[in-house]
C-alpha cells in the first residue's frame, strides 16, 4: 500500500480554545492539570520516562509566563499563541512493503503555522522569543509494519518520538527545562513550533492533525506513528469514550480493536489525551533510529536525530 501526499494545506480544521465534547464528556481546556515534575526513571503512568535525567532551568525556552499558568493547572484557552498563517509545501509518503513501513517526507506540516521567528509586534514575544525558522529536511523512517511489544519499555529521547499524519514530527511532552511544554512554551494555534535548527514539531496531538473517526461515537482514527511502529490514535476509545491516564498503561497505550492498514485488528496502540503526558510516556515496543538530521532547505542539520542511511525514496 502506498499513500503519497504532496500539497499545501488550505485551511485550519480545528482551532485551539474550544471546549471539546466527546461522547457526553467535555474537556475543560481552562483547567488542564500541569505536568511539571512528572518525570520518572522508570515506566510510570502519567509521567515521562525520560532518557535525559538532568535538566537546566536556564535552558532555552519561554522567558516569562502569565495568568494562564497556575500552581497545579493551566488555562490553554487564555494562553497566547503565535500569530500568523504561513502555508508550507508538505511532503509525506507512506509505503508498506513486506514487514516494513517506510515513511518519507520533508518535515513540513500540511496546515498553516504561525510566523517564526516570533515577531516583536506579536503578543507572544513578551513570553517567548523563539528564534527558530521552520525548515524542511529529509524525514526517512523504516518501521515494523506489525510491531511487537518489547520485554521492557524504553525511555523517550528529547527530540522526535514519532511522526504525525500531518507530516510534522512529535516530540515528548517536556521542554528543554524538563517542564510541561504545552503549559509553558508559546506555540502557534496548531500547538507547534520549531526548535532552533528549524524542526517544526508538536508536544502532543495538534488540534490541526485530523482525527479521521467517522463520528464522535467511534474510536478515534490514526493520527501518527511512534518510532517503535505502534500507531498513535486520537482522544476517543470505543463508543467515543474520552481516554484518560487511568485508562492507559505506563506507556500511554493499551490493547484494543483499531483499523490498521485497512483491516480491523486487535493490537497494542497509543492514545493521545488532553492531559499530560499527552501522547507517549515511554516506548512499549523497540524504537527505531530516526532519519531526522539531513540538511534541508537551509543546509543546516537539525539538532535531534541522525542522517538517513541507504538510497533515496522512490515514489
Amino acid at each position: 500500500m502506498k499513500i503519497p501526499r504532496l500539497f499545501a494545506s488550505t485551511a485550519l480544521a480545528i482551532l485551539v480554545g474550544a471546549t471539546a465534547p466527546v461522547s457526553g464528556h467535555e474537556v475543560d481546556l481552562s483547567q488542564l492539570p500541569l505536568g511539571d515534575g512528572y518525570i520518572s526513571s522508570r515506566p510510570q503512568a502519567g509521567s515521562i520516562f525520560a532518557c535525559q535525567s538532568r535538566f537546566s532551568p536556564n535552558a532555552p525556552g519561554a522567558h516569562a509566563t502569565g495568568s494562564w499558568l497556575g500552581s497545579s493547572t493551566f488555562d490553554l484557552e487564555a494562553k497566547p499563541t503565535v500569530d500568523g498563517e504561513v502555508y508550507h509545501r508538505s511532503e509525506l509518503a507512506i509505503e508498506v512493503s513486506g514487514s516494513n513501513r517506510r515513511i518519507v517526507g520533508n518535515g513540513l506540516p500540511d496546515h498553516a503555522t504561525g510566523v517564526f521567528p516570533i515577531r516583536r509586534s506579536d503578543e507572544a514575544y513578551q513570553y517567548d522569543r523563539n528564534p527558530g525558522t521552520i525548515q524542511s529536511y529529509r524525514l526517512d523512517l523504516t518501521l515494523p509494519r506489525t510491531p511487537e511489544v518489547a520485554r521492557q519499555a524504553s525511555c523517550l529521547p528529547m527530540g522526535a518520538i514519532g511522526v504525525m499524519t500531518s507530516g510534522a514530527v512529535l516530540f515528548n511532552a517536556l521542554d528543554a527545562r524538563g517542564e510541561d511544554a504545552l503549559a509553558h512554551e508559546i506555540l502557534d494555534s496548531c500547538q507547534g513550533h520549531p526548535q532552533r535548527e528549524g524542526v517544526y514539531h508538536y508536544h502532543g496531538k495538534s488540534p490541526c492533525v485530523d482525527d479521521p473517526a467517522a463520528s464522535e461515537l467511534d474510536h478515534s482514527g490514526l493520527v501518527g506513528y511512534a518510532l517503535d511502529g505502534f500507531g498513535i490514535f486520537g482522544w476517543r476509545d470505543e463508543d467515543g469514550t474520552l481516554m484518560t491516564n487511568a485508562d492507559l498503561d505506563e506507556c500511554h497505550g493499551h490493547v484494543g480493536e483499531v483499523e490498521w492498514d485497512g483491516e480491523r485488528v486487535v493490537m497494542y496502540h497509543y492514545h493521545a489525551t488532553p492531559e499530560y503526558p499527552y501522547t507517549l510516556s515511554c516506548f512499549r515496543g523497540t524504537p527505531q533510529a530516526t532519519a531526522i538530521g539531513t540538511p534541508g532547505a537551509s543546509g543546516r542539520r537539525p539538532r535531534h536525530g541522525r542522517p538517513p542511511r541507504g538510497r533515496g525514496f522512490d515514489d
